[in-house]
């Protein structure tokens, strides 16, 4: 978080939040959804602006309810997610392959889930900034495991670390990553929110 998003906040403490203005998309990008586009269900417009898609990354953060925002000096700017709070992908290096989210962490696996729509998600630890009315609403950096939605451009890449088994729903099985088998479960697309405490779209 920003000193000066901080320091803003001590100065103007009481200005409103604002809802659906802005989301993440499905591939990781952040979107400005104006009035007609919210009203008309429309993805909004893609922020391609380098410099204000760092602040959002640096001030992007989480209530202790699971709404995630990003604190835009003293506002509040909650955010929509089109599927889950990290969108992660698998990026190729000369020491091994890595796995980094839309806010350039990586993240260590701990496991990964399939849904009905083919959908993977990768369960494992980020570091997080999280905003706690309790402890004299300081925004307080937390290592917690979340879930991230693998990008649809690593599919291809993912199942060939995988050996999959036919489920009710989905697939199972297992997927090595780094020389470690790790578990990949089925999961149905609803139960996903609820399970990694996380609210989609964030309402006042």
């Amino acid at each position: 978080m920003d000193d000066q998003v901080l320091r803003s906040l001590i100065k103007w403490p009481n200005v409103p939040d604002c809802y659906g203005w802005l989301a993440l998309d499905r591939r990781g990008q952040w979107r400005m959804r104006d009035e007609f586009t919210q009203q008309n269900h429309l993805p909004g417009q893609v922020i391609h602006h380098a410099a204000l898609n760092e602040f959002i990354i640096r001030n992007y953060a989480c209530d202790e309810i699971g709404r995630y925002f990003f604190q835009n000096g003293p506002q509040r700017v909650f955010v929509t997610l089109d599927a889950t709070p990290w969108i992660a992908r698998i990026i190729p290096s000369e020491t091994g392959s890595r796995l980094t989210n839309q806010c350039h962490q990586t993240m260590e696996p701990a496991a990964a889930l399939s849904d009905e729509k083919g959908n993977i998600y990768i369960v494992g630890k980020v570091n997080e900034a999280i905003y706690s009315n309790k402890d004299n609403q300081q925004f307080l950096k937390n290592e917690s495991q979340s879930i991230a939605l693998l990008h649809d451009h690593d599919l291809e890449h993912f199942s060939e670390l995988a050996k999959l088994r036919e489920e009710a729903c989905s697939f199972g099985g297992s997927w090595v990553w780094h020389d470690k088998t790790l578990p990949l479960d089925p999961i149905h697309s609803q139960e996903i929110a609820a399970r990694f405490n996380f609210i989609a779209k964030p309402q006042p």
